[in-house]
């Protein structure tokens, strides 16, 4: 019997990670980019394995990220943070849901930072320091033994690069050079 995924059908039309991609879960990112955005949404936050879909955090979050990072993106690049669905968000005196961070990596101890919630009214915001697991280097034995198979999912259309870049994770961080070789399908297709 073939596995579904189910989620991925539920998942909004959207240039970028909604609440709704998680209901019922949560999940932990890796920040590889910061960019400006527009007025409405003026951060964008490129993580590994957005596919196009990066978060667009809210005042709140940002100044949870502000509060933890500082205000320079660049200092962002290689933290984590895990994002969960939070049903109480309002927006125009409405509850909407949005995301809210849980867990930030890169801080000591939790913080509990009293932030705005509406006109003239704060609310501690609490979040916890995030415990990365020690991941160990992606072997170069077999990293070589697997890029053929890895390439082949890329040719075929199987796989995008960035689904093979995030399953190769699983089993080790990746080194520059290996995640040229497996971009290097993509640049490849691309000439």
């Amino acid at each position: 019997m073939n596995d579904v995924d189910i989620r991925g059908a539920a998942a909004p039309r959207s240039d970028q990670t909604n609440a709704e991609d998680l209901i019922g879960t949560t999940k932990t990112i890796t920040v590889t980019e910061v960019k400006a955005g527009s007025a409405e949404q003026p951060i964008i936050v490129h993580y590994e394995g957005d596919n196009g879909r990066p978060f667009k955090p809210c005042k709140t979050s940002l100044r949870v990220l502000i509060s933890a990072w500082g205000d320079r993106g660049a200092d962002w690049v290689g933290k984590s943070m895990t994002l969960y669905a939070d049903p109480e968000v309002m927006f125009g005196g409405v509850k909407v849901g949005g995301i809210r961070i849980s867990h930030v990596s890169h801080i000591k101890d939790a913080m509990v930072l009293n932030l705005s919630a509406s006109r003239g009214k704060r609310k501690p915001v609490s979040v916890e320091p995030l415990r990365m697991p020690e991941v160990q280097p992606y072997p170069d034995d077999l990293f070589a033994e697997r890029l053929p198979a890895m390439r082949a999912a890329i040719d075929s259309g199987d796989w995008t690069v960035d689904q093979v870049l995030e399953k190769a994770r699983k089993t080790g961080t990746l080194s520059k050079q290996q995640i040229a070789a497996i971009r290097a399908v993509q640049t490849e297709e691309e000439a």
